[in-house]
């Protein structure tokens, strides 16, 4: 059963930064995991993609995150990280990560980062 499991959510001040994980069931550099991504959902707004990385490594970032933030991982640990700078309040969200595993998509239950004035 394919697990993602986020953690380091919590509220930050405008400017901040903030470290997110994501450990999975999976071996995330696996031929059979196509991409692993992250994305946002604010309150009464839809779902928006930030970054992606293959399973080879080439990274993609949308254009309100670039420069900003950094898709990672940690092969020996199956964890997938997005280190976030420069917050801003409208970057209040429920954060998640997500998999493609052998062609499905797979989801983590997110993790809230709240980002204040």
């Amino acid at each position: 059963q394919v697990q993602l499991v986020e953690s380091g959510g919590g509220t930050v001040q405008a400017g901040g930064s903030l470290r997110l994980s994501c450990t999975t069931s999976i071996p995330i550099n696996d031929f059979n995991t196509n991409f692993m991504a992250w994305y946002r959902q604010a309150p009464g707004k839809q779902r928006e993609l930030l970054a992606t990385m293959t399973n080879g490594g080439h990274t993609t970032y949308t254009d309100v995150v670039k420069g900003r933030f950094t898709i990672s991982r940690d092969d020996s640990k199956n964890t997938l990280y997005l280190d976030m700078k420069g917050m801003r309040p409208e970057e209040t969200a429920v954060y998640y990560c997500s998999a493609r595993h052998w062609g499905t998509d797979y989801w983590g239950q997110g993790t809230q980062v709240t980002v204040s004035l």
